[in-house]
């Protein structure tokens, strides 16, 4: 670990073990998988410290989540030592190649996650906060259009990030507050031996709308499958996710969080 400057304690805790480095996803951390912990390493920003209060909460609420094992800021950066969920990533091949264990893995873990009682969740992450945060990132030009949904700014779509920022304010949908990841992308839920183990990544956990999960869940299930990423799977049907769940899907509120998460 000599590349790396750590604090004292964390420095002292994962001394000499091995670790491999995980790029998975967007967000641009260092994140160093151990055996049995997980160190992720982020530029700091005020709103960690509320992450930090989530994922406790979390563990009392006995969440398959991370466990905080240890959470330190030093200069601009803060490092967060975390219990490792076992399992595999839903996205990894095993698994799409098993849709039915993989997609029913996905609704069990949503079920989980409504099922847990909110009245004491010590973060809000409604549409009043999702939408003061994308006014900040398009204000502040944050918005990276590149990895946008090809129709979103193509010929009949927004015009740009502030014309399709101003239609999410005037189209707000009616909210259904649940517990919600934030984030429920394949790669942020884990299975092992064929059935939902856990999930990671909640930096964006919270008091949120049921629909912000299921419109991500289902966009992350269909790019997994029709070659977004690479391998395609036609044998999935991103539709059998609703069935798993036992509800019809509201294609307005799908599209709705979609395009939000556009400004993300």
């Amino acid at each position: 670990m000599e590349e790396i400057k750590l604090p004292k304690n964390i420095q002292e805790m994962i001394e000499g073990k091995p670790y491999t480095v995980d790029d998975t996803g967007m967000s641009g951390s260092t994140v160093l998988i151990f055996d049995d912990e997980v160190l992720k390493i982020v530029r700091f920003r005020e709103r960690n410290e509320a992450v930090i209060r989530m994922m406790r909460w979390l563990e009392e609420k006995n969440v398959p989540a991370p466990r905080v094992l240890a959470y330190e800021k030093e200069g601009e950066k803060e490092y967060l030592l975390m219990s490792k969920v076992p399992g595999k990533m839903s996205c990894d091949p095993y698994y799409m190649k098993r849709p039915e264990e993989m997609i029913k893995a996905l609704a069990d873990g949503m079920k989980l996650l409504w099922s847990v009682d909110i009245s004491d969740c010590p973060r809000i992450m409604d549409l009043d906060v999702e939408l003061k945060e994308a006014r900040y990132r398009v204000e502040n030009g944050l918005v990276d259009l590149e990895n946008a949904e090809p129709e979103t700014f193509a010929e009949g779509g927004f015009k740009d990030a502030a014309e399709l920022l101003t239609w999410l304010e005037d189209h707000r949908p009616e909210c259904e507050p649940v517990l919600s990841h934030g984030d429920y992308c394949l790669p942020n839920v884990l299975m092992e031996d064929g059935k939902f183990r856990g999930f990671i990544d909640l930096a964006e956990a919270g008091v949120g709308d049921k629909w912000r999960d299921i419109a991500l869940g289902y966009r992350s299930l269909k790019h997994n499958a029709d070659g977004t990423y690479g391998k395609t799977y036609p044998e999935i049907d991103p539709n059998r996710l609703f069935e798993e769940l036992g509800i019809a899907p509201d294609w307005d509120k799908i599209n709705y969080y979609i395009l939000l998460d556009e400004l993300f």
